[in-house]
């Protein structure tokens, strides 16, 4: 997971490169990463096979990978405007938009403890966002924006995981991640990478694989709930990356929002872990 959290802060860094120094359209940049990660990705897919594709809702299917290349297209967008750090704090959101949702399309029962959580994370990116401010704009919702989408998405995941195996599950991201990107990139002008450009792409290509792969290996050689704290590392980690490439600083201010929204989600995590134990320690005694 650590390592996954390094790759992902390198490929953070070359999608910010691309956007902000070599100005390449973010929603090309989208389709490129994620259609060089699926050539990668294409040992996994033949070991899967077309078999795994059977499904008895298609429709989730789709509606699901939508929502998380929509995402991905205010992600990318997002680094184009914000600093690392910034983006990365208010993608940590995505946790609580689950939360919401949840109670809202699922049913499932919300406590307050989850409610808490859920008020202090979103006090932190307002801290963060500070729309009060003078210096202010739109475009710094977008990893917010991001975060509710992807939060869309892991919602229908969850739902999907109750009636599909995780395989089909993962092939039907891959498979239909890469059209609806260019779908999305040819509504806003299409673009061929070139010299720097398409060594950066593959590079992010190459990077997405390899990241998704690493948390593959990490999820399948531990429980989630002692694997999910070191993936917040994250945000020190593109800290750091922003600053060495960038020059990118938060303020003490912004670290409090930061700080917050990290608070919150481990409080969530280790509450969860807890429960988990309670639940299998009770049936161990049945």
């Amino acid at each position: 997971m650590v390592l996954a959290g390094i790759v992902f802060a390198a490929l953070n860094v070359a999608t910010q490169w691309l956007a902000m120094v070599l100005h390449f359209p973010a929603a090309s940049t989208a389709f490129w990463q994620y259609g060089f990660a699926l050539v990668f990705s294409l040992p996994l897919l033949w070991r899967l096979g077309v078999r795994s594709m059977r499904t008895r809702y298609p429709v989730r299917h789709l509606v699901r990978v939508a929502l998380a290349a929509l995402g991905v297209q205010a992600w990318v967008v997002g680094l184009a405007t914000v600093p690392i750090w910034q983006a990365i704090a208010l993608v940590m959101t995505s946790p609580f938009f689950v939360i919401i949702g949840a109670r809202l399309f699922l049913g499932e029962r919300i406590g307050l403890h989850r409610w808490l959580a859920t008020v202090a994370g979103f006090v932190g990116a307002m801290i963060i966002l500070q729309p009060w401010s003078a210096g202010f704009t739109a475009a710094s919702l977008l990893p917010v924006l991001s975060a509710l989408l992807w939060g869309g998405s892991s919602l229908i995941m969850k739902n999907l995981t109750h009636h599909e195996a995780p395989e089909t599950v993962t092939v039907w991201l891959l498979v239909l991640l890469t059209p609806i990107n260019a779908a999305l990139a040819l509504g806003t002008g299409f673009a061929v990478p070139e010299g720097m450009s398409l060594w950066l792409l593959l590079f992010a290509g190459l990077l997405t694989a390899f990241g998704q792969y690493l948390l593959t290996l990490a999820y399948n050689a531990a429980d989630a709930a002692y694997v999910q704290p070191f993936d917040d590392l994250k945000l020190p980690l593109n800290v750091a990356a922003g600053w060495l490439v960038f020059g990118y600083a938060p303020s003490g201010t912004l670290w409090l929002g930061a700080l917050l929204i990290l608070a919150a989600s481990l409080s969530l995590l280790l509450r969860e872990a807890r429960q988990e134990s309670r639940q299998e320690a009770g049936q161990e005694t049945i």
